[in-house]
This record gives C-alpha cells, sequence and structure tokens, in this order.
C-alpha cells in the first residue's frame, strides 16, 4: 500500500456491518454466540466485494488473494494447525489432568486459592487456550469452595485471572502466534517484552488473592492423595515451553512436542497406536475455526486497505496522537475496543494487527513491543466482558453468575495498568 493513497471512511464499512450485525444479534438474542463469527465476517467480505465500481470483480479476486497469500497470514495459519496437533495429543495422552494434579500435590492448604491462580498461570501458559484452562480447572475450584467457606465466585475468578495469564504469554496460544506473525517479530523476543510487563501484575494478584482468601472464613483441607499424576505426561509441556523460550523454531518445537506426546500417551497406556492420528485430527480440527477466520479476516483487510480505509484509520490516528508513547497507546486502545466488540481476542489481533503494524512502522515502535500490546490489551478486554467465552465458561461450570466473578478478575484490569505504566515510563528500543 502506498502511504500517499487518499483515506476512505467508507472503506471501513465491512467492518461496521460486521460488528453491528453482530453485536446486535448478541445483543437481541442475550447469547453473542447466537451470530457466529465466520458468518459475520462473510457478510461483511461479500459487503466488500460490492464496494468501489473501479474495481472489477476479477481484480479484486487478485487483491484478496494477494492477502490471503502474505507470508504471515500463510505462516500464522500453518502455525495454528501445528498448534492444535500439539494440543490434542497431549491432552488425550492426560497431560491436562497429571499437570493440575501435580501443582494440587504440592500445593500447601492454606494457600489455596493463590495456587489455583498460580496452576492456572502454568496451565494455561502449556495448553495455550485459556477457555481450556477454565474447563480444566473450573471444577476444581467449585470443589475447593464447596469444602470451605470460600466464596465459589473467588475461586472461580482466581481460575479466570490464571487463565488469562498464560493466553497472552504461551507460546502455542493463538493470541500469540497472531500478535507475533502480524507484527512480525521474534516469538521469544515478544515473550520477554510481554512477561516484564505482565509480571507485576501477577505477582500482586497473587498477592491480593492470598489475602482476600485469608479475610474468608474457611479451613481447608486437602486430600493431596486423590490427586493423581504422573510426571512423564507433564515433560511434553516442558519441553515445548523451554524450547520456545530458548529460541528454537516454532514449528520444529510444536512437531517435536507433538511426537513426545504420542510417545507418553502409547507408553502410558492413555490410547492406543491406532487411536493416535485421530486425537491429533481432533486437536487440528479444534483450529479449524480461527484458521478460517484468520483468512476471511486477511481477504476483508486486503480490500478495506486498497480502498484507503487502513489509511483513513492511520489519518486519524496521526491527528490524535503525537510519537511512539501515543502509538503505543493508540495500539492499546484499538485492539481492546475491537476484542469488546468481537468478544474474541484472537479475532481482535487479527482485525487490528494490520493497522497496528502501520502505526509501529510510523512511530518506530518495536515490533516486540506491538505485538506485546496487541496480545495484552486483547486479553484485558476479554478478562472483563461478562459475554466473553472464559467467564460464560467458568460461570456456566459452576451455576453462578459472571457478574459474580467479575469483583475478582484482579490480573486483567491489573495488566491492563501495568501495561499502561509501561508505556508511560519505560524507555522504547527499536
Amino acid at each position: 500500500m502506498s502511504n500517499k493513497r487518499k483515506g476512505n471512511p467508507w472503506a471501513l464499512l465491512p467492518i461496521g456491518v460486521f460488528l453491528i450485525i453482530f453485536l446486535g444479534a448478541g445483543i437481541l438474542t442475550g447469547d453473542f454466540n447466537t451470530m457466529p463469527a465466520i458468518v459475520g465476517f462473510l457478510i461483511a467480505l461479500s459487503i466488500a466485494f460490492c464496494q468501489n465500481r473501479k474495481v472489477d470483480f476479477q481484480r479484486k479476486l487478485t487483491i484478496i488473494s494477494r492477502g490471503i497469500g502474505e507470508e504471515n497470514i500463510v505462516t500464522m495459519c500453518l502455525i495454528f494447525l501445528a498448534a492444535g496437533a500439539f494440543s490434542g495429543t497431549i491432552s488425550a495422552a492426560g497431560g491436562v489432568e497429571s499437570t493440575v494434579n501435580l501443582g494440587l500435590s504440592i500445593m500447601p492448604p492454606s494457600i489455596a486459592v493463590t495456587g489455583l491462580f498460580v496452576i492456572g498461570c502454568f496451565i494455561s501458559v502449556s495448553m495455550g487456550t485459556s477457555v481450556g484452562t477454565i474447563t480444566a480447572m473450573a471444577p476444581i475450584g467449585a470443589g475447593i469452595a464447596q469444602e470451605t467457606g470460600l466464596s465459589v465466585p473467588l475461586c472461580l475468578g482466581a481460575v479466570v485471572c490464571g487463565a488469562m495469564f498464560g493466553d497472552n504469554l504461551s507460546m502455542i496460544s493463538d493470541t500469540t502466534i497472531a500478535a507475533v506473525r502480524t507484527q512480525g517479530c521474534e516469538m521469544k523476543d515478544k515473550f520477554r517484552e510481554n512477561f516484564l510487563i505482565v509480571l507485576p501484575a501477577a505477582i500482586v494478584t497473587a498477592l491480593l488473592f492470598f489475602f482476600v482468601a485469608r479475610s474468608q472464613s474457611g479451613v481447608l483441607v486437602l486430600d493431596k492423595a486423590a490427586y493423581d499424576f504422573q510426571i512423564a505426561r507433564v515433560i511434553p509441556y516442558l519441553v515445548v515451553l523451554v524450547g520456545a523460550l530458548i529460541g528454537v523454531n516454532v514449528f520444529v518445537i510444536l512437531i517435536g512436542g507433538t511426537i513426545l506426546s504420542a510417545i507418553v500417551g502409547i507408553s502410558t497406556g492413555a490410547f492406543a497406536f491406532s487411536e493416535l492420528f485421530q486425537k491429533m485430527g481432533e486437536g487440528v480440527t479444534s483450529m479449524y475455526d480461527i484458521t478460517v477466520i484468520s483468512i476471511i479476516v486477511a481477504a476483508i483487510v486486503a480490500l478495506v486497505r486498497e480502498y484507503g480505509g487502513i489509511e483513513f484509520l492511520l489519518d486519524v490516528i496521526r491527528g490524535k496522537i503525537r510519537g511512539a508513547r501515543g502509538g503505543e497507546l493508540g495500539i492499546s486502545l484499538l485492539v481492546f475496543l475491537v476484542d469488546c466488540c468481537t468478544a474474541n481476542n484472537t479475532v481482535a489481533i487479527v482485525m487490528a494487527g494490520p493497522i497496528a503494524k502501520e502505526i509501529s512502522d510510523e512511530y518506530q515502535i518495536s515490533p516486540k513491543r506491538s505485538a506485546s500490546l496487541l496480545d495484552i490489551f486483547a486479553s484485558v478486554g476479554q478478562g472483563v466482558i461478562p459475554y466473553g467465552a472464559q467467564l460464560l465458561t467458568a460461570a456456566g461450570m459452576a451455576a453462578v453468575s459472571p457478574v459474580e466473578i467479575m469483583p475478582f478478575l484482579y490480573y486483567p484490569i491489573l495488566m491492563g495498568i501495568s501495561a499502561i505504566l509501561f508505556i508511560m515510563f519505560m524507555t522504547r528500543k527499536v
């Protein structure tokens, strides 16, 4: 795209249509799952095709083909599928249960709620999915609450907070993959930058849960013998985490992790060799939605860019912000608002990523920082909205209202505060 192209606000119509029908369906029905995101995006793509008669249909196909075939989009989709294969295999091998039970078996009862948060952090970093972490740990959190005077919303809040910690840090999280690929940085560099920003928030959150839990009545005695685990089933998670941190290629890590998970699953009797490819396929299939959505969004963004929509947004942002600090705040606000509208942090990053890249190039913001801010503020939004999958899953599994959990969502709020302070006071390195 030429930076001299004239901005055109009407080019943003497809995105506006998507937000209206997606939000409208959710508000009218009270269920934000009523309108599947992929359907909304296909409607938006149809609108984009109907715009700008000066560009013929064949030319539009060429434009979206180039957008979809862009290196970062193709790589991102392949990583999604590889991550799905690993996730499906390690889950079938019993890695999730063993990792959760390992944490519970070594956790002192006196810090049960803080322990739920810490275990949730590790599980989410290992699994790469906040919803998966909540699904695994919400019943445990509810059970701990029932055995003591601690409130169910407090325990579920600790679970959700832990799940959101890994959502924007895990090397195999779809949000991390999307943020890294749209901004063009290395996974390990983004992790280090991201980790420094959120660490203070995580520490304060752990302390808050400790003191809040102490103020509530109840004495918890955990039957540690009931928490069965096998260290072998935890090893694939550790290998993937360590490999990513030391900079091993993400495809090598995921393929190696999948093979190791297969060996562990077969050797421990979790599944037979004949079931291996079925388990792996189930994991890959679970990533189809976000892969297809990424392709459709890339097509929409390609047309929006061609029509001058991206340039219009950049002109608006340029008029409101000054310097790199303002650019970082603009990226943060943009992805936060998109997530609140779409209730899906990966989709928010995929949509806001190209605009964030333009802003970071304009104001010389390092790719690792723009990727971190995209991932963090998408998670901030996703972690606090009561109609997001995370809160709905936690509330549904414990038969409470999402609104009851919201007062205990310390981590997403503190993560946002920590990131803003980081923007305001930390030195920038391109």
